[in-house]
């Protein structure tokens, strides 16, 4: 009889332990649920921005990586720095997203943040297209005098 209840009791601790474990287990795949749910809806409401990002810096990418095999050869570090540089301003779009839902008022964080990123993102992509050999260098530079007409004309 005695065995019989030892027996009893190790198998209701078992199930008890069974329990918490299936109970912790589900409570964190729900918030990480949670977090996966709110940053996707995030990421789906404000797509075009995403893909600007994305667009600009793979482009600036390609073809800097170009340039660079044509002027040293291929560097891979050079190469991961493109992914580096896309996740760093994908969290810096992100934050800047999850503010201005946080704080109405400061719904003017994302243009005035990323517009210059964006004009400077196209202007290092001119460059290194013209580096790549796939826009003339005098036409860079005659974009570049346009933007810049407030210090002169060019010598």
């Amino acid at each position: 009889m005695g065995s019989m209840l030892s027996e009893i009791l190790h198998r209701d601790h078992q199930v008890i332990e069974m329990k918490g474990t299936v109970l912790a287990i589900t409570s964190v795949t729900t918030g990480l649920a949670f977090v996966c749910s709110y940053f996707g809806d995030l990421a789906m409401n404000n797509i075009e921005q995403y893909f600007a990002v994305v667009a600009l810096i793979f482009m600036d990418g390609f073809f800097g990586i170009i340039a660079g095999i044509k002027r040293e050869g291929f560097k891979t570090y050079k190469a991961l720095k493109v992914v580096k540089n896309l996740f760093a301003w994908l969290v810096i779009l992100t934050v800047i997203l999850m503010v201005e839902i946080g704080f109405p008022e400061a719904s003017f964080l994302s243009e005035t943040i990323m517009i210059p990123f964006m004009v400077f993102e196209l202007m290092s992509a001119l460059k290194n297209a013209s580096m790549a050999g796939f826009i003339k260098h005098s036409l860079v530079n005659d974009i570049l005098d346009k933007i810049d007409k407030h210090k002169g004309e060019r010598q």
